[in-house]
């Protein structure tokens, strides 16, 4: 198939592991900070090709795993009001909150529906005007321009019964925070190309500079993501840290200026609290003043939501790249995707997911 098979051909992936060999010098330390590229890792056994010198890090780039338990609670606690049908992503349904998920919400009888776009949520609206209809607005700045959509074509249709429990993240300032970190082993990164297509990599340039760290634009095919390592260790071993686009066939600088400006029109940024990092300034995405009809923490009491993290999962710690899934007692035995303690093992981009998947045994760190 054209633009896949050419990006997982086994000659080039071997080139490429030999260059990447030939220009090692010393260890380095690399986080990817997308679940899609995490995955495409595991299940390819890129980190096994790499020479020993090289550890990659998984970061907190999957939107699930990294939403609050705090918000958890109050999707469940919304979920289970009799006026309210609550829209979902299949894989939030399944999320650990304090003492409840999605899925059991629905199981007590509440009106949970997975849906596949914000915009299914909208018709639903549309079609039960005696309900008040909740998407669970999750997702990186990759998601928000449909989030954006659906707002904006709630208004056009005068839907009063719609409204988001927005979680939007940022993935710059999170970035940041993981990088200010005293105990930070990070030393080069490999940026999310669907975000970065999106909002462009320009904005990557003051904070590579400020961190004196090399940050790398990659995509998700294997290719990919050995040419993202092998830019990046060049950079290393030149001492350069500069912003480079690998992903150059989908991403430009300047990103989409149209979803952009959307996104401007009707999101701000606001404090988020982020599961494994705590409360980040500035890394979410909230409504503008402008748009507050469509927020359901405004339009519901939610005030009250107590949140308690298990105490087994070590997802915090996997999110920060201090720990890799195995390293869990609770790893394949009482965390399965059956039987999810925290959230990376739920989701379909979540670390844990991925090692219990395609690697059940220790990986080299």
């Amino acid at each position: 198939m054209k633009f896949i098979d050419e990006y997982r051909d086994p000659q080039a992936t071997a080139r490429l592991k030999r260059e990447i060999e030939r220009i090692t010098t010393r260890p380095w330390t690399i986080m990817e900070i997308c679940g899609g590229q995490t995955h495409a890792i595991v299940k390819n056994g890129i980190d096994l090709l790499l020479p020993d010198k090289i550890t990659l890090l998984h970061g907190p780039g999957c939107p699930v795993c990294v939403t609050s338990v705090e918000l958890i609670d109050k999707a469940v606690t919304l979920a289970a009001r009799p006026e309210v049908i609550f829209c979902s992503f299949g894989d939030m349904m399944r999320v650990p909150g304090s003492h409840k998920d999605l899925l059991s919400v629905k199981a007590e009888g509440g009106d949970v529906r997975m849906v596949y776009s914000p915009a299914d949520a909208v018709r639903i609206a549309h079609e039960c005007p005696d309900r008040q209809v909740v998407f669970f607005g999750i997702g990186f700045e990759t998601t928000a321009p449909a989030n954006v959509a659906a707002i904006l074509q709630a208004r056009q249709m005068g839907l009063k019964n719609f409204s988001m429990l927005m979680a939007l993240v940022l993935v710059k300032p999170a970035i940041a925070a993981l990088l200010s970190d005293p105990d930070n082993r990070v030393q080069a990164f490999l940026a999310a190309g669907h975000v970065c297509a999106v909002t462009g990599y320009g904005d990557y340039e003051p904070l590579a500079a400020r961190f004196h760290v090399p940050m790398v634009v990659t995509g998700f095919e294997p290719l990919d993501i050995l040419q993202g390592i092998f830019m990046a260790i060049a950079q290393l071993e030149q001492g350069r840290a500069e912003v480079e686009n690998q992903y150059t066939r989908a991403v430009r600088r300047e990103g989409n200026p149209a979803a952009i400006a959307m996104i401007e029109k009707v999101l701000m940024p606001v404090d988020r609290a982020w599961r494994g990092l705590g409360m980040i300034p500035s890394s979410g995405l909230g409504l503008r003043t402008e748009y507050a009809e469509f927020d359901a923490g405004k339009r519901f009491d939610l005030t009250a939501c107590i949140a308690e993290e298990s105490s087994i999962c070590i997802s915090g710690l996997i999110l920060q790249g201090r720990m890799k899934p195995p390293d869990c007692t609770a790893f394949g035995t009482a965390c399965t995707p059956e039987h999810p303690l925290g959230a990376t093992m739920v989701s379909s981009e979540g670390a844990c997911a991925a090692y219990y998947r395609y690697r059940r045994t220790k990986a080299p760190h």
